[in-house]
């Protein structure tokens, strides 16, 4: 354990305070550009899931592998949220020992070169054991992208940072859309379409060295290591160039500062005692029901438009990547109100949103009121996601943080392996209106637990909210 004297405590408080009143300048916004980037390429190769099963099965890959319950397609997605599961649950907290930037780099190696070596396999169980170890970087990453930039920014502008960071990040979902459309029915060269879309994702390891030279350590963690020198040469680079890009203007003074103990890394039970223990139990209940309207949806929109318009599933694609289009316009829409409103607030509103377009959705037959309700779920589905990702990695001090977000976070991971498996049974026995009524269901837990039990956090410094 890290211990600091009074002086060591006067120095963490003046560089926390430091980072909290600097004004969102062009430097700034750089950085959360370039975090976000890097989680651009997570999210494609996130989303590639569902339009690469295709191009698998056209080529026997999945044909004879199963596992218990999991067989083809469905082993293949479960590979995928079965490596997320492990990567947020069991090694989450490596951000927490190893720090933000090293393990924002390492992990995003990893998963590009699993990707890599998975496009060049020739059996299913090597596509899916592939698939699995890229599950565990992607994993990793998306903890460590969330905790990284809730420790980056100024309070100020935490709301707005985050819907900025999805909107980069879910930029790419209509573009893997688009280049599964175009590839994965032929084969280029000889080389199967989906084994492209694959290789095309793993391209985001050429951008690593770049963005790490760019991106410093989190200030934050430094400080919870007791490496108070190297907090404060990060902090003065930064305020170096934001007082360049405001043309040499003085910055505000800092104000009073809130610190966390010094403690190089948290305990796991921590978060499940007494002053996190109802955070926590709010988060598990929040992140298992909350897949059930996020990729409930998403991964079924080419099924659920098909059977509500009866239309072929080839068209239904096409509907479905112009809904897809919507994807990044959620979070740049949320960045007019992300901070004038309690997070926790965002956040239930956008679950009454999924929920009641989700059930106007299952009554619709015309195309024209099937996709305008479609995109309505996905904006609102992406500012759950913005709200959620931010609003976690405010809960929790900076020993514990990526750890207890990894950790809330898997139970999504989880319940989306088998949220398919529910979905598809509703949607045999009572249509569409079963499967909204059920992500409506699902949506008022969500509400019920956030609203009941959410703290709030819009504007007040992560030290302060996590005592």
């Amino acid at each position: 354990m890290t211990t600091m004297d009074q002086g060591g405590q006067s120095r963490a408080v003046t560089i926390l305070a430091r980072l909290d009143r600097l004004p969102g300048t062009r430097h700034v916004w750089m950085l959360i550009t370039l975090l976000s980037l890097g989680g651009m390429f997570e999210l494609y190769d996130l989303f590639m899931t569902a339009y690469v099963i295709p191009g698998l099965v056209k080529a026997g890959l999945l044909a004879n592998v199963a596992v218990s319950i999991f067989t083809g397609p469905a082993l293949f997605v479960a590979a995928t949220f079965t490596g997320l599961f492990i990567g947020t649950a069991a090694f989450g907290y490596v951000a927490d020992r190893y720090g933000r930037r090293t393990i924002f780099t390492y992990s995003m190696l990893w998963y590009c070169a699993a990707t890599f070596v998975m496009a060049f396999q020739n059996t299913g169980w090597g596509v899916c054991l592939w698939r699995l170890i890229a599950g565990i970087g992607i994993g990793v990453e998306l903890v460590t992208i969330d905790t990284y930039v809730s420790e980056l920014v100024p309070k100020s502008m935490r709301g707005r940072a985050f819907a900025f960071n999805q909107a980069v990040q879910f930029s790419v979902v209509p573009v893997v859309a688009f280049i599964a459309y175009q590839l994965v029915p032929i084969s280029p060269f000889g080389f199967d379409g989906w084994r492209w879309v694959a290789l095309i994702g793993s391209i985001g390891a050429l951008f690593v060295w770049f963005i790490r030279r760019a991106v410093p350590e989190s200030p934050r963690w430094l400080i919870n290591q007791g490496r108070l020198d190297a907090a404060e040469a990060v902090t003065a680079a930064i305020e170096a160039k934001v007082i360049a890009d405001l043309g040499g203007a003085s910055l505000p003074v800092p104000a009073s500062h809130s610190v966390d103990k010094a403690e190089p890394l948290g305990r796991f039970a921590e978060i499940f005692e007494p002053q996190y223990r109802g955070r926590t139990i709010m988060l598990m209940i929040f992140q298992f029901f909350q897949t059930f309207g996020f990729y409930g949806f998403a991964a079924w929109v080419p099924t659920l438009i098909a059977q509500q318009a009866g239309i072929n599933l080839s068209a239904s694609l096409l509907y479905s990547f112009i809904i897809a289009i919507a994807n990044p316009f959620g979070p740049l829409l949320a960045m007019s109100f992300a901070d004038k409103f309690e997070r926790k607030w965002q956040l239930v509103g956008a679950a009454c949103c999924i929920g009641v377009f989700g059930v106007l959705f299952s009554f619709q037959t015309a195309m024209g009121l099937l996709i305008l309700f479609g995109v309505l779920i996905t904006l609102s589905n992406n500012v759950l996601s913005y709200s959620f990702h931010n609003y976690q990695a405010e809960l929790y001090p900076t020993r514990i943080r990526a750890r207890a977000v990894g950790f809330t976070y898997s139970l999504s991971r989880i319940s989306a392996v088998f949220a398919s498996f529910i979905i598809a049974f509703f949607l045999q026995t009572a249509g569409t209106k079963g499967v909204f009524g059920l992500i409506a269901f699902a949506m008022l837990t969500v509400v019920i637990s956030i609203g009941g039990w959410g703290p709030r956090t819009r504007d007040r410094e992560l030290e302060q909210i996590s005592q």
